[in-house]
């Protein structure tokens, strides 16, 4: 049997992982930097569990590894190092950023992972996994696609991770696609949106999706925004902030999405994705990703989710709702 590796495992959203991969019974391992908490749950789980660090030498820690599953953010630190281990030690790497950053790299990378017959999947949680199929979705209601505009909506509380992976993504300053090639868009002006509520104002960010939406639908020109309510983009001392919602913070606040697009001819085509929330959603699409990459479900190179599982995986995670506006 295939064996999976779940890297950062003790953080929020790799621990549900864990948990869910236990569930499914998957044949997986944990891994992380610290050796006490990993113990604890590989302990409560019975599985067995890897002490490394996301470095140049992570690759000798990768024997007998076939998927990579990486949790560990900001992935602006972890993830280029192990993309590079992967690719050395001939695992396929996963993981869950939203980060454009890292998609940058793993489409850069993407050539010599082809060559060394692994596979880049970066985004395999929420947001990147509803969206990117939502986008495949609306793109077959229009007759040439030209645009596609994503529009986020973050509600509740964010994880302490989320927290410092959004300061890596408005650190990478906002772009947009424009015939194709990523282009910075300092005076990108907010647009409206509506979740189900009414319009509401989204501000531009420069999400994953710039990279995954053209990979999977072809579309040349892609915008990104985001509708943030509540108090869900924290401010001070990120390191103080609690590790992510409690499960009835979770069940109170349900994720949604709008894509939009507009073909060469003028028509405009919008469509809603609802899911459970963000934080639940992802450790279930994750670990979904994981099994069927394991059971075969895989190409070499740099991949998005919507093509390497088709336009429908977002739907096969229970709760999960598309409707056409």
């Amino acid at each position: 049997m295939k064996k999976l590796l779940i890297y950062g495992a003790t953080g929020y959203t790799g621990r549900m992982a864990a948990e869910r991969a236990k569930t499914l019974g998957l044949e997986f391992e944990i891994a992380g930097r610290n050796q006490q908490r990993l113990a604890l749950l590989a302990e409560q789980l019975d599985v067995p569990l890897r002490v490394f660090t996301a470095d140049v030498e992570a690759a000798q820690a990768l024997a007998g590894i076939d998927v990579l599953l990486n949790f560990a953010g900001p992935f602006a630190q972890t993830a280029a190092p192990l993309m590079r281990a992967c690719i050395s030690a001939g695992v396929d790497y996963l993981d869950i950023t939203a980060e454009i950053n890292v998609y940058r790299l793993a489409e850069q990378l993407g050539a010599e992972a082809a060559k060394a017959g692994v596979m880049l999947l970066p985004g395999v949680g929420w947001d990147v996994v509803p969206t990117d199929c939502l986008a495949v979705h609306v793109a077959q209601r229009v007759h040439d696609p030209l645009s596609l505009s994503v529009a986020l909506q973050v509600p509740g509380i964010m994880s302490r991770g989320s927290a410092m992976s959004v300061s890596e993504i408005i650190g990478a300053g906002l772009m947009a696609r424009v015939d194709g090639h990523l282009v910075p868009t300092p005076d990108a002006q907010p647009r409206y949106f509506d979740f189900g509520e009414g319009l509401v104002q989204c501000a531009p960010l420069s999400f994953g999706d710039l990279v995954t939406g053209w990979h999977s639908s072809g579309i040349p020109n892609i915008a990104m925004f985001v509708h943030v309510s509540g108090d869900a983009f924290p401010e001070g001392d990120l390191s103080q902030l609690p590790a992510g919602p409690t499960a009835e913070q979770r069940d109170t606040h349900r994720a949604r999405a709008v894509v939009e697009v507009t073909g060469i001819d003028g028509t405009v085509a919008r469509s809603l994705i609802e899911t459970v929330n963000g934080y639940s959603y992802t450790p279930l699409a994750a670990v979904e990703a994981a099994s069927r990459v394991l059971e075969g479900e895989r190409r070499p190179g740099f991949e998005t989710p919507a093509q390497i599982f088709g336009g429908g995986f977002a739907e096969t995670i229970e709760g999960t709702i598309i409707k056409d506006l």
